[in-house]
């Protein structure tokens, strides 16, 4: 099984960590998509974590389970209103099982680059077409790696910087490793977090899935569902299971 880099510290800082995944908007937005395609039938969260969309989509009267590595997320998941709302089997979503089946499986925000081999993202793919019902959809949303930032002769690119938060990113193209590196200034203390993601192109996820039996549906380039184009910084894609 997978190690997961998200502790008890990290589990109860969450929010004011990435405060922006938090924006009310976004959520709405997100919930709005999935629910629209669970159709009132029950979903499937890989990596839910701390219940950042799952208890919100449950709020919205969506039956919602969900995968999640990490024990300390999910023991701040199940303490939160509604949280019991929300069934989770502790394990690595490459793997693990739930034992039924699914109208929808959705993983977010780069979740898939934790896992740092091609293998266990084929069998990610393997494993949400386990999970879903014919004709049922897995969606990810994932940035685009982001190489043609990067100044000439450079690896290393900054992608936040505030008062309070530095993030920046070491990328290995020999191997498709990239490496986050985060430093938090958080109750008066300086904090250090690392984690390394294997990047994915849209088009290698594509054949994931057809090696899972499952086609492309939609890609698009934001929850507002804006094209996705070559100046794209993310994306989110749904594959459709076989009928």
């Amino acid at each position: 099984m997978a190690e997961s880099g998200f502790d008890e510290w990290i589990a109860q800082r969450y929010e004011r960590l990435w405060p922006e995944l938090f924006d009310m908007a976004l959520i709405a937005e997100t919930v709005s998509f999935l629910a629209g395609l669970a159709d009132t039938k029950p979903v499937l969260e890989f990596g839910v974590g701390t219940g950042r969309i799952a208890l919100p989509l449950a709020r919205a009267g969506v039956e919602v389970h969900g995968i999640e590595l990490s024990p300390a997320m999910v023991a701040r998941l199940r303490a939160q209103p509604g949280g019991s709302a929300v069934q989770v089997t502790v394990g690595d979503f490459a793997t693990a099982t739930v034992g039924e089946e699914f109208r929808l499986v959705y993983l977010l925000r780069n979740t898939i680059t934790n896992l740092t081999t091609q293998a266990a993202q084929v069998d990610t793919f393997r494993n949400a077409a386990r999970h879903l019902s014919p004709g049922g959809f897995f969606l990810i949303e994932n940035y685009v790696p982001a190489l043609r930032l990067l100044p000439p002769g450079q690896t290393t690119r900054v992608f936040t910087a505030t008062d309070t938060h530095l993030g920046y990113e070491d990328y290995n193209v020999s191997t498709q490793i990239a490496v986050s590196h985060h430093w938090w200034t958080v109750d008066g203390a300086v904090r250090r977090f690392s984690s390394t993601h294997r990047y994915a192109w849209p088009s290698e996820l594509d054949l994931m899935a057809q090696l899972a039996g499952m086609t492309l549906r939609e890609r698009w380039g934001g929850w507002h569902r804006e094209p996705f184009t070559d100046h794209s910084s993310s994306h989110i894609t749904v594959w459709q299971k076989s009928e």
